[in-house]
């Protein structure tokens, strides 16, 4: 069974160079699995204003284009809301958590919810902004999930309302996660990033990805927790964090977002260079 631990830090691409060669075979490709928020491009004051690093969103365009490298990018943002920010072609991007997906061709897998759940969720968001989208908060609704930010919020303000607002979340009967200023709501069902990245590397490498491919995953956050969990022992995952005592299921922790840049530097030196 998958455990939490405190991971190994790596802090620079000296550390990847140390540390990744025993646990990726080169003779393989590699899938790379990655968040956006706090992962891709830093945590910003508001989603609209988020962008990757230059250096960064240089080194994965040039890993999209070679065919020894996969990319997905699964990410709690609306669908076309993370491929508007990221836009690499090639990829595969899975928005809301990995409720929906879609392929470089254009098709798509989109988990249904049932009819209880979708009015639910519509009532949720109503409720949701008629009692705490207030004092700097706002609701980002994404049709299946939502996250509602506070970090505009006074401070004396912000136990108050983001209570609130996770009870509210609960009472419709949907998983209220704390994210980065943040409390996202996810519905009642059996999918999540983790079954996402699982379903991603099934379609795209058959039931036995683990024996033909390498997998990388890195994210910042508890959501991102499920695919590291679903990884462990099969795949290579980083959790970016500044808590030196965080507790993951990911194989390594990166000490902040900058960090991602000498990572994807590693795997373009190994696959592309």
């Amino acid at each position: 069974m998958p455990e939490k631990h405190v991971a190994t830090v790596i802090q620079d691409l000296k550390g990847f160079e140390d540390n990744l060669p025993n646990r990726i075979d080169l003779s393989y490709p590699i899938a790379v699995l990655l968040d956006y928020d706090g992962t891709l491009a830093p945590i910003a004051d508001n989603p609209a204003k988020t962008k990757m690093p230059v250096e960064l969103e240089a080194i994965i365009h040039k890993l999209a284009q070679n065919p020894r490298v996969f990319l997905a990018v699964i990410s709690g943002r609306g669908l076309k809301d993370v491929q508007k920010q990221v836009n690499i072609d090639g990829a595969i991007y899975a928005g809301n958590h990995g409720l929906e997906i879609e392929y470089p061709d254009g098709s798509r897998h989109d988990y249904e919810l049932p009819k209880e759940i979708q009015k639910n969720y519509t009532d949720m968001v109503a409720e949701l902004k008629q009692k705490v989208e207030k004092n700097g908060a706002w609701v980002e609704d994404k049709k299946v999930s939502l996250t509602y930010h506070y970090r505009d919020t006074p401070v004396e303000l912000k136990d108050e309302q983001k209570q609130l607002a996770s009870e509210i979340c609960k009472k419709y009967g949907f998983r209220a996660n704390q994210a980065h200023e943040a409390i996202e709501a996810k519905p009642p069902v059996n999918w999540n990033k983790g079954e996402a990245a699982l379903y991603i590397l099934k379609q795209k490498f058959g039931d036995n990805w683990p024996q033909v491919i390498n997998v990388v995953f890195a994210g910042d956050d508890t959501t991102d927790e499920d695919a590291m969990r679903a990884l462990q022992g099969v795949g290579c995952s980083f959790r970016i964090s500044a808590d030196p005592q965080i507790q993951t299921f990911a194989d390594f922790r990166l000490p902040q977002q900058a960090v991602m840049t000498d990572l994807l530097k590693w795997i373009a030196g190994a696959y592309v260079s």
